[in-house]
């Protein structure tokens, strides 16, 4: 139903996100990822490289290396995947809420039940 990301991934997809501003096709740098990325994740340029090419393999975007100014820079295309990702999170938070209120409603209704019940016989 969802494809359920890491930690890392999702913050890897947040930035990209962040930094395309909206755009379908956008020019970044490594290191304008990792300035984008929480400093708790402690990324380093070989790991968002592998994160970005598992990214990348999950169909959320197309990914080019290019070189901008001596620079190494990533040419990235966003898929429909990537452009619906922040919708597809809220939504699959949302759903885990929601089940986990029903979860606490079905508990208690249990419990009601359960002392109805206790009351009823003794």
């Amino acid at each position: 139903m969802y494809d359920v990301l890491s930690k890392r991934e999702n913050a890897v997809m947040d930035a990209v996100l962040s930094v395309s501003k909206g755009k379908e096709r956008f020019l970044v740098s490594p290191f304008e990822l990792l300035a984008v990325l929480p400093k708790r994740m402690k990324m380093d340029e070989e790991r968002l490289e592998r994160i970005l090419a598992g990214l990348e393999l999950d169909g959320y975007f197309e990914l080019a290396d290019c070189d901008r100014r001596g620079e190494k820079t990533y040419c990235i295309h966003m898929r429909e995947a990537g452009l619906a990702f922040r919708r597809q999170d809220r939504k699959r938070r949302r759903d885990v809420v929601l089940r986990l209120f029903f979860a606490a409603i079905c508990g208690l209704l249990s419990a009601a039940i359960g002392i109805l019940l206790k009351w009823i016989i003794s």
